[in-house]
């Protein structure tokens, strides 16, 4: 059984929203509450939130429920700095792991199934291979990252994200269907499009 931990991208401050996207509310819990559920609910662990931005207000708002809150305190580098935080906390606390799955809070369409789908397609790989959505024509995340990619994901820098080594991806990748994935939150026009 492979065990994949969750690196839950949270670290950014949100400017183009104006608020925290971590703690808007939908469906009656905050974005950040539900990424954590549902990674909970697809089994992996553990589940880190790599936070960065509004640090306190979040952690004070939100019940992390056995979830780990992991400081990034370089986030204002660019989210490769939180996708290394979240690395970091994962060799500490799981080093058995046998993979990673990133993913952020703010796509409203994700669910636990699609979650669970991608570990199951990861579990029956029979070499390490890269699981991705698939959505708008692209790869992308959430995507589960096996422990042979982990030094590539060490060297992104700046604001680069893990997309590049999905689009150039090091050892073989598996796509899976993501309807709605392009779906996110970044204006807030994008919050009334929400329901």
């Amino acid at each position: 059984m492979s065990v994949v931990a969750a690196i839950i991208l949270a670290a950014g401050p949100s400017s183009r929203l104006g608020q925290p996207k971590q703690l808007v509310g939908f469906g009656g819990e905050s974005l950040l509450e539900r990424a954590l559920r549902l990674a909970k609910e697809a089994e992996a662990s553990p589940v880190l939130a790599v936070l960065g931005a509004n640090f306190a207000p979040i952690c004070a708002s939100i019940p992390f429920d056995g979830a780990i809150p992991v400081f990034n305190d370089k986030w204002e580098q660019g989210m490769s700095t939180s996708i290394h935080a979240g690395l970091n906390e994962t060799e500490v606390r799981a080093p058995e792991v046998s993979g990673a799955l990133v993913m952020t809070c703010d796509q409203p369409r994700l669910s636990s199934e699609h979650l669970r789908n991608l570990l199951d397609a990861f579990a029956v790989q029979a070499k390490p291979s890269i699981v991705a959505s698939a959505y708008a024509g692209i790869h992308g995340i959430p995507a589960v990252f096996p422990r042979s990619v982990f030094p590539n994901l060490h060297a992104l820098h700046g604001d680069k994200g893990a997309r590049v080594l999905l689009e150039k991806p090091p050892c073989p990748l598996i796509a899976v269907l993501f309807e709605g994935g392009e779906v996110d939150i970044d204006l807030p026009s994008d919050l009334a499009n929400l329901g």
